[in-house]
């Protein structure tokens, strides 16, 4: 399945492999899209008449076209799958992948097998889109038009809330596995365990084969794969027999012969197709002769209405595997009764047969999950109320806080997995008492170092891919994250009781209703403490700080959620744990801990010279705190990594097997120690440059880190960016 392409040269990542890629932190450098920095998305999607836009997506639905026949008559299935599919991806490992950014329109994902033909369902949204321009983004209106879509089937979904801009390149950041072909598994260990933060089973998949682990239709096993990648998606057992049961409620798959008759996906795909893949050979390459993912039939015998057929279907008859006219293994229901009793997808078709997935099938034989199906099955109205929660959880996981939710369908309620923070109730404090706060800091016992210690490890749990962490909410303070090693419990309680203290002070002091959040105190302190640093080092400089982050509550954080926001290292703070599974170098973790915080590479560079010179390093490790003067803030690093005066060697450890050791070349003296993190900005070529411009320049270097760190600090600041 692989199509003409033109030849092109060798990359320097194809020439030097080993080499670190720095390029995904590019993409948060520069805008590639076609529209001005000015444009705000927010705004112009709010300018929508909205009920217009879902009245323009029900007519796409029911409009069957001739270059791509509806099943039934009736798109509603095949735009429900896209959407699926679209927010589908989203991991909690990493947060990376969903519906954000409308990332199903590029390769990889656009042409891995699972999204067979979903290339057709976008392009029947095309007039939609080419409506409304730049109003409504290609990100939303995939996962609207699937709320449209089952709206239109008789189903009431729980809301929908729009404000997912566009990307106009694949997120570079994204590891989809280490496998070099499609559907290949390189990426569980020996026990069975899916590696790093990867959550589907294949490559290529959304979730897991639909025929079975390794293609056998073993239902039991089949269950322990959906239990592991649903729980990596952050779905629990009750969600996870909602989505697939209410999903699967609607249309059919598509396996009329083998998909030796398809031709090459979009990506390699001959020119004159225009983006369009998987060209059918078989019969008419459409409508009843559809190949998709090679099984056959409807689930149900009425696949474009809401109701409890499936969950009915697969309780109450007995399932057999066989292989349909595709190739692959599906099952059929043993009772001859239910043979022919679906409605036919075409007109040439007289009738159709139920079937099942080794998936669906799973659900049955599994106890946990089938204690599920039965209680849906004895309550639907629970059942439709659980889908429609799951599935609002399925498009909007990756979201963020629900502050972020555009448009007149987003639900009054707030969902625990959105991590609500609470609104500032008081009076924010103005420039004279953060001054006066300031000062109160800096006289306290806490060093400069612990107070940007705190601050980092506070603001530097966001990850831009789906916008959760961050320092507002001051959830560093509960559980998961004051037990966490890389936190330091036992400093971090001293900071914190001590920050505490200056809060309840000042606030208890006040009789106007001005207040602050132990959320603002955290990450003035960090400010303080490096507007001090920079003196000491010679530069007035000034941090900006915008006050109004509130202080989460327990009951608003779900300990297991944010458990996910872990880190397995922090390259800023010379934190390595035994790694993430999929063997990357820790200046490998670094780069993507960097593109989780919308760093530059220029802004990664100054944040790790700055932080080793405060010495934030964990656990106060001396690892590439190249300097004498410690907790000011200077170049030093820079100058002492870029030095000819010196020469690295490996450790003679086998405990050290990532330590360094900076020998003087005149008194072969060990003066410095440094780990890979460090040396790799005298080692990359791109990485180099940058650290030359700040050795040479320390006014600019001290300017740059102040910046980089604000950006740091207001990663999560909603409500000012």
């Amino acid at each position: 399945m692989s199509g003409e392409h033109s030849a092109s040269g060798s990359t320097t990542q194809d020439w030097w492999p080993e080499s670190l890629n720095v390029e995904i932190l590019d993409q948060n450098a520069s805008n590639v899209g076609p529209y001005e920095d000015e444009f705000d998305y927010a705004e112009a999607f709010e300018s929508l008449d909205f009920e217009q836009v879902k009245a323009d997506i029900e007519d796409v639905l029911t409009d069957s076209q001739e270059w791509w026949p509806a099943d039934y008559g009736h798109y509603g299935p095949l735009i429900i799958r896209m959407a699926w599919h679209s927010a589908g991806t989203y991991r909690t490992g990493d947060g990376r992948g969903g519906a954000s950014g409308g990332t199903q329109r590029f390769a990889p994902v656009e042409s891995w097998p699972d999204n067979a033909n979903l290339d057709k369902a976008r392009r029947l949204l095309w007039p939609v889109k080419e409506k409304y321009g730049r109003k409504l983004s290609w990100a939303d209106l995939l996962v609207l038009s699937g709320n449209v879509a089952m709206e239109s089937m008789g189903f009431q979904t729980f809301g929908f809330g729009g404000g997912r801009e566009d990307a106009y390149a694949p997120d570079k950041g994204v590891n989809w596995g280490p496998e070099e072909e499609m559907m290949e598994d390189k990426r569980h260990d020996e026990e069975g365990n899916l590696q790093g933060d990867l959550a589907a089973d294949h490559m290529g998949l959304i979730y897991v084969n639909p025929e079975g682990p390794g293609g056998k239709p073993d239902p039991l096993e089949s269950a322990k794969y959906v239990r592991q990648s649903f729980d990596r998606m952050a779905m629990n057992d009750e969600e996870t027999v909602a989505l697939c049961a209410g999903g699967h409620t609607f249309g059919k798959v598509h396996g009329a012969d083998s998909d030796e008759n398809l031709g090459g996906e979009p990506e390699a795909a001959p020119i004159e197709q225009q983006g369009l893949g998987w060209k059918n050979e078989y019969g008419e390459g459409k409508g009843a002769d559809t190949i998709t993912s090679g099984i056959e039939g409807p689930w149900t015998q009425s696949p474009t209405s809401w109701d409890m057929e499936y969950v009915d279907l697969l309780l109450d008859h007995e399932w057999e595997p066989h292989k349909g006219p595709g190739g692959a293994w599906q099952w059929r229901p043993k009772d001859a009764e239910v043979h022919g009793s679906a409605e036919p997808a075409h007109d040439e078709i007289e009738s159709a047969t139920p079937m099942m997935l080794t998936t669906d099938v799973a659900l049955k034989r599994d106890p946990d999950y089938r204690e599920v199906l039965e209680r849906f099955q004895e309550n639907p109205m629970e059942f439709g109320i659980s889908f429609a929660k799951a599935w609002y959880k399925l498009i909007h996981r990756d979201m963020g806080p629900p502050e972020r939710l555009l448009g007149p369908e987003v639900p009054d309620q707030e969902m625990l997995w959105q991590g609500p923070i609470p609104d500032a109730d008081y009076e924010l404090v103005n420039e004279e008492q953060i001054a006066k706060l300031k000062t109160e800091i800096l006289d306290s016992d806490l060093s400069r170092t612990q107070l940007v210690k705190t601050a980092w490890a506070s603001a530097s749990t966001y990850r831009d891919s789906d916008k959760r962490g961050g320092a507002n909410g001051a959830r560093i303070r509960l559980e998961p994250q004051r037990s966490w090693d890389v936190n330091e419990p036992k400093e971090l309680e001293t900071v914190l009781d001590t920050l505490e203290d200056i809060q309840r002070e000042f606030n208890d002091s006040r009789s106007d209703g001005v207040h602050i959040s132990l959320a603002d105190i955290i990450v003035l302190g960090g400010t303080a403490a490096i507007e001090q640093a920079a003196a000491e080092a010679g530069y007035e400089i000034e941090v900006p700080f915008e006050p109004g982050r509130t202080d989460a509550l327990a009951e608003q954080t779900d300990i297991e959620s944010f458990q996910a926001l872990k880190p397995d290292a922090d390259g800023f703070r010379n934190y390595f744990t035994d790694g993430d599974g999929l063997n990357r170098s820790p200046e490998e973790l670094l780069v993507d801990k960097a593109d989780l915080l919308d760093l530059t590479p220029a802004e990664t560079t100054v944040l790790v010279g700055g932080m080793r010179t405060l010495g934030a390093n964990h656990q106060n490790s001396e690892l590439g705190v190249f300097t004498d003067d410690v907790g000011a803030l200077t170049n030093d690093f820079f100058e002492t990594v870029l030095s000819m005066d010196y020469e690295w060697e490996a450790a003679d450890s086998e405990d050290n097997k990532q330590v360094y050791e900076l020998r003087n070349r005149e008194t072969d003296e060990v003066e410095w120690t440094g780990s890979r993190v460090d040396l790799i900005f005298g080692s990359n070529s791109r990485l180099r440059t940058l650290a030359e411009a700040y050795a040479a320049e320390e006014e600019k270097f001290i300017n740059d880190f102040a910046d980089a760190w604000q950006k740091v600090m207001t990663n999560d600041r909603f409500d000012l960016n």
